[in-house]
């Protein structure tokens, strides 16, 4: 199909997109299954591109620049959190990059499966040349989604993390939390990808279904991570927890999270919940990516292979994230 963008203003970015990464919530969108998506609609979030034009007064950026787009193109920018640098959590206005309206036209965003985009300058994040455009295209969701927690909980030297689900969030997460100086631990059902997990950097990788998988992890974790989006028993990763550790959700499972309050007060721990990070921390993430040289592990594919691409996603079928090279459409 064929979609119209708005002509760009003074503060905007025209960009060729060169890449776009499938995340799951693009195929939530696209099958409707959060009940609210508008059509027609282009998904889309992860999107690396090439500067192709620039409104007179952007400042920022420049014809030719690597450029990226992640899951925002625009918010309130009054509230707190977007004073404070949290746009994500825009409590008026705030607007993703596709299936949200567009306050400059009223349109309806339309995302990066797609050969160009117009964003206002504000929400474009510069790519450093250090960084392929198609392994860049990741880090604008699942990079982030998973940098953001692990910089806001403090990971780092003298902290053990762990990392629940080795997929598309869950390899990004290892590698994050390594290049910041974490003692890392992989959280996975079986030990088929345990060889990959210590190859990227894990000094542990922990088979929760093998009977004593728990026992030897009690009270041992500052942060863990989950990336899972299924049921699993919360309770027993928060007994891996120490004093004042935290579990973090960041995968978005169907079901209700059920947990025991004894799991909570036995050592005064907490879950909370992360998106993605404002413009400023995903800049810190790409530079952050761009000197340790940390990329997502990719599988690049012609458009015309996206239907195949959805169903292995949705078997985790995946080594760990799709990127289409948008030049075959």
């Amino acid at each position: 199909m064929t979609i119209t963008r708005r002509a760009p203003d003074d503060e905007d970015v025209a960009i060729d997109i060169k890449f776009a990464g499938i995340c799951h919530s693009d195929i939530h969108t696209a099958r409707n299954e959060w009940g609210r998506t508008t059509y027609p609609q282009v998904v889309g979030h992860e999107i690396a591109g090439v500067v192709n034009a620039v409104g007179k007064n952007v400042t920022k950026f420049k014809v030719g620049d690597h450029v990226g787009i992640g899951c925002m193109v625009n918010s309130c920018r009054q509230c707190a959190n977007c004073v404070d640098g949290e746009e994500q959590y825009c409590t008026s206005g705030l607007v993703l990059t596709y299936n949200s309206t567009d306050p400059k036209d009223g349109s309806i965003t339309q995302g990066g499966y797609s050969q160009y985009i117009v964003v206002d300058q504000a929400f474009v994040l510069s790519v450093p040349e250090s960084i392929p455009l198609d392994k860049a295209a990741p880090l604008m969701c699942a990079g982030i989604t998973l940098y953001s927690p692990l910089n806001h909980w403090n990971a780092g030297p003298g902290k053990r993390v762990g990392i629940i689900g080795f997929g598309g969030l869950g390899h990004m997460g290892v590698k994050l939390a390594k290049a910041l100086g974490s003692e890392v631990t992989v959280f996975s059902q079986t030990n088929s990808k345990k060889e990959l997990g210590l190859r990227f950097g894990a000094d542990d990788y922990v088979a929760t279904s093998e009977p004593d998988a728990f026992s030897k992890l009690s009270q041992r974790f500052d942060i863990i991570i989950n990336t899972v989006s299924a049921k699993i028993p919360l309770d027993l990763y928060l007994s891996c927890l120490r004093r004042d550790g935290t579990l973090i959700q960041v995968g978005a499972p169907e079901d209700q999270l059920q947990i025991s309050p004894s799991s909570l007060y036995a050592h005064r721990v907490g879950v909370h919940g992360s998106m993605i990070g404002g413009i400023a921390e995903t800049q810190k993430m790409l530079d952050l990516c761009g000197e340790k040289q940390i990329f997502p592990e990719i599988e690049t594919i012609p458009a015309s292979y996206i239907n195949e691409a959805y169903e292995r996603v949705m078997k985790s079928d995946v080594k760990f994230r799709f990127v289409i090279d948008v030049s075959t459409m």
